[in-house]
C-alpha cells in the first residue's frame, strides 16, 4: 500500500485515535448496523444522481475497482490530455494520503472544479473537514479552480457551494492533523477510553471492540 490515510481514515482519526489504528491495522473487527449500511446506500444513490449531470463523465472505478493504488496515475494520465474532460472518482496522492474525488471537471485552461458530494441536507462541519482535506491533496497536484460541496435541498435537487477560500485556510491544520495520524498509525494500540466520541459525529464501528475491553478490565483489573 502506497499510502497510510484515505478520506474516511482521516475523519476517523479526528473522531478517535484508537478508531484510527483499527481502521488501519484490524479493520475487520468493524461492525456496521443496518441503519449505517442504508446510510451509506442512501448517499451512494445521491452521489450517482450527481454525477448522471456529467453524461460524458469517465469513472475510473469501473475500470479500476478496488486497485486504488493505480488511481492516482490513472487520474494524471486522463488529465494530462489536451481537452475537456469529466471524471468520477478520480485519485490523487500526496503526504502519503489519497483521496478519490467524487467528480473533477477540467477546465480548457488545465485547472480543476472539484465536487464532493454529500447526501445531508445541510453542511455539516464533517463534510467540511472531509473537503478541506481533499483540496488540500489535490491542491498539491493541480491547480484548483473552484471546489464546492454538493448536498441535498429539501426541496428537490442539489445545493453547490464553493469553499475554496475556506479550505485553503484549513492546509496548516490538516498537514500536523495528518503528521500526528502517521506517528499513531505507526505506533502499538491506542489505550484511548470509550466516552462520547465514540458517537459523534458517527457512530463508531469498533465500539463493541473497545466495550469489550473496558469489560475485561473491569473484571480483572
Amino acid at each position: 500500500m502506497s499510502h497510510l490515510l484515505s478520506k474516511s481514515k482521516y475523519i476517523r482519526g479526528l473522531q478517535c485515535d484508537r478508531a484510527l489504528w483499527l481502521d488501519v491495522h484490524n479493520p475487520r473487527l468493524a461492525k456496521y448496523t443496518r441503519e449505517q449500511m442504508r446510510r451509506f446506500d442512501r448517499g451512494r444513490d445521491f452521489e450517482y444522481a450527481f454525477k448522471a449531470t456529467f453524461p460524458d463523465g469517465i469513472d475510473l472505478s469501473a475500470e479500476l475497482k478496488r486497485n486504488v493504488d493505480a488511481y492516482p496515475e490513472r487520474t494524471a494520465q486522463l488529465l494530462d490530455k489536451e481537452e475537456e474532460i469529466d471524471l468520477f472518482e478520480a485519485g490523487f496522492s500526496y503526504d502519503d494520503v489519497l483521496v478519490l474525488a467524487d467528480v473533477v471537471h477540467k477546465r480548457p485552461d488545465g485547472t480543476l472544479d472539484i465536487y464532493e458530494v454529500k447526501s445531508g441536507n445541510t453542511l455539516s462541519e464533517t463534510y467540511r473537514r472531509d473537503a478541506a482535506l481533499q483540496h488540500y491533496v489535490i491542491s498539491h497536484c493541480r491547480e484548483i479552480n473552484t471546489f464546492s460541496i454538493v448536498y441535498a435541498n429539501p426541496a428537490g435537487g442539489f445545493i453547490k457551494e464553493e469553499l475554496s477560500a475556506a479550505l485553503q485556510e484549513q492546509h496548516e491544520k490538516i498537514e500536523k492533523n495528518i503528521a500526528a495520524m502517521k506517528e499513531i498509525i505507526r505506533s502499538g494500540e491506542p489505550a484511548t477510553p470509550t466516552g462520547q466520541h465514540c458517537l459523534e459525529p458517527y457512530a463508531c464501528p469498533y465500539q463493541h471492540y473497545c466495550a469489550q475491553g473496558v469489560r475485561q478490565m473491569s473484571l480483572f483489573g
